[in-house]
């Protein structure tokens, strides 16, 4: 069987377009494990995997654990929050004393970018990265690229946009490398404040317009405005940025043609999407949270035949 070219999920930019078909193939194989009537197999009984989350989660936090316990592995759980982080262990301590009880991997969010680089070069377990800070959220960006996959039959030569707050989003960054890496074509679009200046260097266009933007585009992937990421206004008000980048379903009848429409969520209805827009028929938001328990169970079967 083929194998992962690295020992950790620490970003997109650090893995290849074949580790992708790779993931996607054995995502593949577990999406029908998953809509099985016994949705188990024992392949990681021997494996143990620490989820330590320095950031708040609910979506991620779940599928990983879901896809850890379809795949038999013995899961602990750890929040900072009730943490001696809290007294001021470090971060390298704190993961050393969770490996001390014989842990194989670590699914960590933490709030700093570069954490899962740094902690994948000072302890000896498979880090699989779940949110960097504003870096990289990589299993994020191949469930994404997946569900394109399976909606579209490829995501090469797929145009799409992504709508929002790039300048904070780990999300976007994931979506990027990803999609150019397998040869789709990517704009982005958003409040001049909200967009980086090194973009462009990515290979991405920058489209001001959202109808333009949407009018171009076969998919179009919402993001959240973070503003728990921002100490000054980027923009006027919630209800001026949701008039010019938000998306409605009269917005989206009045193109010429049906588009694909994503968010990975939290949504905040109103803002960047409608709520007749999320329970539409051209949103995939909610095969996306399907979609993400098979990625990670991908993700964490190829890492854990790693181990030796």
């Amino acid at each position: 069987m083929s194998e992962l070219s690295v020992n950790h999920l620490l970003g997109i930019k650090y893995i290849n377009k074949k580790d992708i078909d790779l993931i996607f193939e054995t995502a593949d194989h577990f999406k029908e494990v998953i809509n099985r009537p016994i949705k188990k197999v024992p392949s990681l009984r021997d494996i143990t995997i620490a989820n330590i989350f320095f950031e708040n989660s609910t979506r991620t936090k779940l599928s990983f654990e879901l896809a850890q316990k379809r795949l038999s592995a013995d899961v602990i759980s750890f929040s900072a929050a009730q943490s001696s982080v809290k007294k001021g262990e470090t971060l390298i301590d704190t993961v050393n004393n969770i490996l001390s009880m014989k842990v194989d991997m670590v699914v960590m969010r933490h709030s700093n970018p570069g954490a899962a680089y740094f902690l994948s070069k000072n302890v000896k377990a498979s880090i699989i990265n779940a949110g960097d800070g504003a870096h990289e959220h990589p299993t994020q960006g191949l469930l994404d690229s997946f569900t394109i996959r399976e909606k579209l039959g490829d995501v090469a030569g797929k145009k799409v946009v992504i709508v929002g707050d790039i300048l904070h989003s780990r999300v976007a960054l994931s979506n990027i490398y990803a999609l150019k890496m397998q040869g789709a074509k990517v704009k982005v679009c958003g409040p001049k404040t909200l967009i980086p200046r090194y973009i462009e260097s990515l290979g991405v266009t920058v489209e001001p317009n959202l109808i333009k933007a949407l009018e171009w585009c076969d998919v179009a992937n919402m993001l959240r405005v973070q503003n728990e990421r921002m100490d000054v206004n980027y923009f006027p008000s919630t209800r001026e940025y949701a008039q010019q980048y938000g998306v409605d379903k009269a917005l989206l009848d009045s193109l010429d043609k049906e588009i694909i429409i994503m968010h990975p969520g939290p949504i905040n209805r109103g803002v960047e999407i409608s709520s007749d827009v999320a329970d539409s028929q051209q949103s995939v938001i909610l095969n996306q949270v399907e979609n993400g328990v098979a990625i990670r169970m991908a993700v964490i079967y190829l890492l854990a035949s790693k181990i030796k």
